[in-house]
């Protein structure tokens, strides 16, 4: 069970952390959690953390000067005057009872990051059902490279930060905005970025109208002064806006009054070539070096708002071409009999198709996918919309469901999903049998791509890949 949010606001914290000097973060290992604690270290604090593993990321915090302790339990929170904490720990966690126990404010790490941010001028908060990480790393690498000096919190690690974070100057924040539990109504952006709107996290939306509603409420969070920076082709995202009293920027492909129009769409080895029109101007030729027609609107909603930011068009188009991916999104790791073999994170079926969209652009004879379905309730939902994702697919291995903070009460399985899927798909529990057939099938005029948001990654320790 998780530790629900903390709604008090940025003000409300700005009296809480008034005086305080140690500040405490339990799960301080994750991408996020970790930035924050580098950020508060930075601004003059006393910082400690937990978690449970050690870690590259955890060695840099201690290298930065920051107290870590690698097993949970409440003396790693003695004299702390504040604690920020993930909701992925137990309530039952002992820093954390003991904090409440001591009447020691306790803020959830969106909460804590929605007061954060607005220490920035402009604020670029990109959300949407799938995209985000992608997104945002675009973002930095146009920004980083334009010599514009941002700070970023991505929920991937890109190679123009070095890992998933940059600390940076003060005019620019680029940060992905999550939507699950409406984790994204604590920021603050003065850009709110929505790639795209649809049914996801089936635990904690239960409707359309829901999900609108806090699409809506996220952009609202810009104020009047503010921009909306929302996708003209996806008639959910509009709707999300109808009310939205800012400033609207629009992008798309499909919608010939698109704010950001992407036009003259080709294709150079399976990477996307495209015109920028901007309000039926031409702005910029863009070439992309990284595949598929939904980073076309990645690409869009990253020049937009860099655009806003005051960043020229030249400097845009280079930073989108320097742009060669984020972590686990297409991550190209080594080739298995001459094909290459890469990682990536979709796990909802419209990324799933997207993906292997893209790669049936590329021109590969056929396309392995090794596929980990994540939370039964995703799978049970979704289950035809995954038989229609997978058709791009030419052999489709099924690992079973990553449950994630879940258990099995749906009555679906991996195994009842190849079923599903077809005759081009099967389940095999097993990575070194996966392994096995891999390397018995494919060749170098094939790819294959390992694909899942859990710990389908572990495939690649029983993978002999070549560079």
């Amino acid at each position: 069970m998780a530790t629900p949010n903390t709604h008090y606001g940025a003000a409300a914290i700005a009296q809480m952390i008034d005086g305080a000097k140690h500040i405490h973060f339990i799960g301080v290992g994750g991408v996020m959690m970790s930035s924050l604690a580098l950020i508060t270290h930075q601004r003059g604090y006393s910082v400690s953390g937990t978690d449970r593993t050690q870690t590259a990321v955890t060695e840099s915090l201690e290298a930065a000067g920051i107290r870590l302790y690698y097993e949970h339990d409440q003396s790693a929170a003695y004299g702390a005057d504040m604690v920020v904490y993930t909701v992925a720990i137990s309530p039952e966690n002992p820093e954390y009872t003991y904090a409440k126990a001591q009447g020691i404010p306790c803020i959830s790490r969106a909460d804590y990051l929605g007061y954060i941010m607005l220490g920035y001028t402009r604020r670029v908060g990109v959300a949407g059902m799938h995209g985000k990480s992608t997104c945002t790393s675009m973002c930095a690498q146009i920004f980083v490279d334009a010599g514009a000096d941002p700070t970023v919190l991505s929920g991937a690690t890109t190679a123009c930060l070095d890992g998933a974070y940059r600390i940076g100057g003060k005019d620019h924040f680029i940060f992905e905005a999550c939507e699950y539990m409406d984790s994204f109504l604590d920021f603050n952006p003065s850009i709110a970025v929505i790639l795209n709107v649809e049914m996801e996290h089936v635990d904690y939306f239960k409707s359309m109208e829901q999900i609108r509603t806090s699409f809506g409420k996220y952009a609202d969070l810009t104020g009047e002064s503010g921009f909306a920076v929302v996708n003209a082709d996806d008639a959910e995202v509009m709707a999300s806006v109808e009310q939205y009293l800012g400033g609207v920027i629009t992008f798309g492909m499909e919608n010939e009054y698109a704010t950001f129009r992407a036009v003259n769409l080709s294709y150079n080895g399976g990477y996307p070539a495209f015109d920028i029109l901007l309000d039926g101007e031409f702005f910029s030729h863009v070439q992309l070096s990284v595949s598929g027609k939904h980073n076309v609107y990645n690409a869009l909603a990253a020049a937009a708002s860099a655009h806003l930011c005051g960043i020229c068009a030249e400097d845009i188009a280079g930073g989108l071409r320097a742009f060669g991916g984020a972590g686990r999104r297409m991550e190209y790791k080594g080739r298995l009999n001459g094909a290459p073999v890469y990682d990536d994170y979709g796990h909802h079926p419209t990324e799933v198709a997207a993906t292997l969209q893209g790669m049936g652009e590329m021109g590969f004879e056929r396309v392995f996918c090794v596929f980990q379905p994540h939370t039964y309730s995703r799978t049970a939902q979704l289950a035809d919309a995954y038989v229609k994702a997978f058709a791009a697919a030419d052999d489709v291995i099924l690992v079973d469901i990553y449950a994630a903070r879940e258990k099995d009460s749906r009555g679906i399985s991996s195994a009842k999903l190849a079923s599903k899927i077809g005759a081009h798909a099967r389940y095999v529990p097993e990575y070194e049998k996966i392994a096995a057939v891999l390397a018995e099938k494919v060749n170098e005029r094939d790819a294959v791509v390992i694909m899942g948001a859990g710990d389908v990654y572990r495939l690649f320790e029983h993978l002999p890949l070549e560079k």
